[in-house]
């Protein structure tokens, strides 16, 4: 985990041809959020709660599981039959304890309200959380940060004492320089000290920086469920085979809980 975060999914760039779609059946969530943010491409999103919103990009997506949610993520119906590209990210953001329980909720963020500014030639958009005396709308729970940094031309980035917490570096396209050091596309940079984020970005490059405070208690994952305790995974675990999560509107498929192999055998 990186403060807060404990998933990351850079999803594409991918090209689609007719007829060649994202098809994720209704699937369960506990005790995260998940930010969806695209780059290209359009997402469907249906939930148990009744939501159904289409995601273009530039926009968020903004679900917090709570106790239990179940969604699904297709190609919306438009483009379904033609050529598309699909290219984003979907990041998994761990819920204080406090609020593990919270009833599920959903929020999506229009592309213009997510606040954007110029330094030095660089462009910063604050897509959740608080930075550099910026906040997002997106209604997060813990004290953290996304932030897209765009350089068109060769660019020192000093972050000096505008984040928080522990904090990393995707670079999405393009590269940086640090100590010497050269890093590409698709690599992840993490500092537990934020306040050492300095860096040269190379022009026509695109990062992320995320991280925040820390939470006080571990975290265990499994599958598509974040908790503070085995025992919460277990009852999640129970309740979608029971299907007890709620009905996605429109959908009938469901993706079964995985089954560990027969040669699996846990830890005591």
């Amino acid at each position: 985990m990186v403060g807060p975060f404990i998933f990351i999914d850079h999803m594409g760039p991918a090209a689609l041809g007719p007829g060649e779609n994202m098809d994720i059946a209704p699937h369960p969530h506990v005790g995260l959020s998940t930010l969806t943010y695209l780059f290209e491409g359009s997402i469907l999103h249906r939930d148990s709660l009744g939501t159904e919103v289409e995601i273009h990009p530039g926009e968020l997506n903004w679900m917090t599981s709570g106790s239990g949610i179940a969604h699904s993520e297709r190609t919306p119906e438009a483009l379904r039959h033609t050529s598309k590209r699909l290219h984003g990210l979907q990041i998994w953001v761990a819920m204080p304890r406090a609020n593990e329980q919270d009833s599920p909720s959903f929020h999506h963020t229009e592309a213009s309200d997510l606040p954007q500014w110029e330094h030095h030639g660089a462009t910063y958009k604050l897509i959740a959380g608080t930075a550099f005396g910026q906040q997002s709308p997106v209604p997060v729970l813990s004290p953290l940060y996304l932030i897209e940094i765009h350089c068109p031309n060769e660019t020192v980035i000093d972050t000096g004492d505008a984040l928080f917490g522990e904090s990393a570096l995707y670079i999405l396209e393009g590269s940086v320089q640090q100590d010497a050091h050269t890093y590409g596309s698709k690599q992840i940079l993490v500092s537990k000290d934020s306040k050492l984020c300095q860096f040269t970005a190379a022009a026509g490059t695109t990062l992320f920086l995320f991280g925040g405070d820390t939470f006080p208690e571990e975290r265990f994952i499994y599958w598509n469920f974040v908790a503070s305790s085995q025992e919460i995974i277990e009852n999640a675990k129970a309740r979608w085979e029971a299907n007890q999560f709620g009905q996605v509107p429109g959908e009938t498929e469901r993706i079964p809980l995985p089954q560990p192999p027969a040669s699996f055998k846990p830890k005591h």
